[in-house]
C-alpha cells in the first residue's frame, strides 16, 4: 500500500518481517454464516486448497465432476498464496462422488447437503493464522501492543495495493477515464515507460509511446493481454484513444474506475484517521450489526455505540446518488474532494464508466487475537492469530505492525 496513507499506529516502531515464505505461513479458515441443514439438492463441501485461487479450485472440481462451473457456489474468494479451508456448494451431484475426489492441491474435508446454493458473502468472517519470519521473538511485546490498539480502535479500512496495480497508477487511469481524458488514460495503460518496469514491459511501453502500436502489441508479455489488445485497437483506429479505449472489456474499464473510487476513499480516510473511531456531527455511520448506514444528528448520543464497535464513521465511494454527510463531517469531505477536483455529481451515471455511489466504514474489527513464537524446519517464526469480518484484509493488519518493512516473500518452490 502506498506509504502516503498514514498509519494508525505511526508512533509505534516498525517491525521488519517476512510473510508467505511458505504456503503454510498464511492460513485462512472461513467461518460460515450457517450450517448446512442435511437435505436438499446442493452439497456443501469443505475443502482445503493450497496454492490455488478459489476460482481455480472451482474449475478443477467442476472438471473432475464433469459439471458446469456455474453450478458451484462459494462464500468467499481467496487468492493462491497460502492454505485456505473454505466451503463450496455443488448442485446435483451425489455426496459419494465428491468424497471420492482426488485432486492436486485440494483436499475434501467434509460433505453435507443443503437446500440452497452458497452465495458470495455468506460468511461470519475469516480466521487467520500467519507466521512472520525474520523477526526477533523478543519483539513479540511490541507486536502485541499494536494488536491491542487495533483491537480497541479498529483496523484502518484502506483499499489495498491490489486495487492500484504494480505501478500504483490504476486510480490515475480511472480519473482520466471519468474526466473523458482518453489520451492520458491510454498513455498510462500502454505508454510512459518507467525505470521500474520489467524489460519486456518497458520495451512494449516504449514502442506504444512512439506510436508503433503494432510492434508494441507483439511485444507485450502474454499476461498483458489487455495492453496488447489496446495497442491493436490503436493501430486500427490510427491512434484514436477514445475509439480504442472502449474496445477493452467493460470489466477492465470498471476496474480502473473502481480504483479511482478506492483512492478517493483512502484520501478521505487518511484525513480522518486519527478519529476513525469517533463520530463527528453530520457523519453517516455504518452499523456493523445490520450493514446499514444512517445520518447521525447527535454524535454525543452515539459515543457509547461507537466505543462498543457497533457503529463507525464512513467515507465516500464516490458516484451518483452517494449519500453525503452534513455539518463538520460534510465540510471535511467536501473540502478534500474539492482539492482533488472531484465533483461526484459529474461522474458518469451510465455506460461502462458508470460510478455507483455508496459509503464504506473507516474501520473494521479485529477479534480473537493471539500471538506465539516458535520454530519449525524452516526456522524461527512469530505466529499471529485473529479473526476479521468478511471482506477485510489481513494485510491491513500486517501493514500496521510492520509499516513499510514487510517483505512479502514467495512460497517454497517445493510447494508450488
Amino acid at each position: 500500500m502506498p506509504s502516503t496513507w498514514p498509519y494508525l499506529t505511526a508512533e509505534m516502531p516498525a517491525i521488519g518481517a517476512s510473510v508467505r515464505r511458505r504456503l503454510e505461513d498464511f492460513q485462512v479458515d472461513e467461518l460460515p454464516a450457517y450450517d448446512p441443514c442435511g437435505s436438499g439438492a446442493h452439497v456443501y463441501v469443505r475443502i482445503e486448497k493450497a496454492g490455488l485461487t478459489t476460482r481455480q479450485a472451482i474449475l478443477d472440481v467442476a472438471r473432475a465432476l464433469d459439471i458446469p462451473p456455474s453450478t458451484i457456489g462459494a462464500a468467499g474468494r481467496k487468492d493462491a498464496r497460502g492454505i485456505t479451508r473454505q466451503i463450496l456448494s455443488v448442485e446435483g451431484v451425489e455426496p459419494s462422488r465428491i468424497r471420492a475426489l482426488d485432486l492436486p492441491r485440494i483436499r475434501i474435508l467434509d460433505v453435507a447437503r443443503h437446500r440452497a446454493k452458497l452465495r458470495l458473502g455468506s460468511l461470519r468472517g475469516n480466521r487467520f493464522t500467519i507466521r512472520l519470519r525474520a523477526v526477533s521473538a523478543g519483539r513479540i511485546g511490541e507486536v502485541q501492543e499494536v494488536l491491542r490498539v487495533l483491537a480497541g480502535r479498529g483496523v484502518p479500512n484502506y483499499f489495498g495495493p491490489q486495487r492500484f496495480g504494480m505501478r500504483g497508477d490504476t486510480w490515475e487511469i480511472g480519473r482520466s477515464l471519468v474526466a473523458a481524458d482518453f489520451a492520458s488514460a491510454v498513455a498510462l495503460i500502454v505508454g510512459r515507460p518507467a525505470a521500474g518496469d520489467p524489460a519486456s514491459v518497458g520495451q512494449a511501453r516504449g514502442l506504444a509511446a512512439a506510436g508503433q502500436y503494432g510492434e508494441a502489441a507483439n511485444a507485450w508479455p502474454k499476461s498483458f493481454a489487455d495492453c496488447a489488445r489496446l495497442c491493436r485497437a490503436l493501430e486500427r483506429t490510427d491512434g484514436d484513444p477514445q475509439r480504442a479505449i472502449f474496445t477493452l472489456d467493460r470489466s477492465v474499464l470498471g476496474f480502473y474506475v473502481s480504483a479511482y473510487q478506492a483512492w478517493l476513499f483512502n484520501r478521505v480516510l487518511a484525513e480522518r484517521l486519527a478519529g476513525l473511531d469517533r463520530i463527528l456531527p453530520g457523519d453517516i455511520a455504518f452499523s456493523h450489526q445490520t450493514g446499514l448506514c444512517a445520518l447521525i444528528a447527535d454524535p454525543s448520543a452515539e459515543e457509547a455505540r461507537a466505543a462498543r464497535f457497533e457503529i463507525s464513521p464512513t467515507g465516500p465511494i464516490a458516484g451518483f446518488a452517494v449519500p453525503t454527510p452534513q455539518d463538520e463531517a460534510g465540510r471535511i469531505e467536501r473540502t478534500i474532494l474539492a482539492e482533488i477536483g472531484c465533483d461526484v455529481n459529474d461522474l458518469p451515471r451510465s455506460g461502462p464508466l458508470r460510478c455507483v455511489g455508496g459509503r464504506r466504514s473507516f474501520r473494521f474489527s479485529l477479534e480473537g487475537v493471539g500471538t506465539d513464537s516458535g520454530a519449525d524446519q524452516v526456522g524461527a517464526y512469530l505466529e499471529l492469530r485473529f479473526t476479521l469480518p468478511p471482506g477485510s484484509y489481513a494485510t491491513a493488519v500486517l501493514r500496521e505492525i510492520c509499516k513499510d518493512r514487510l517483505r512479502d516473500g514467495p512460497a517454497d518452490p517445493a510447494d508450488e
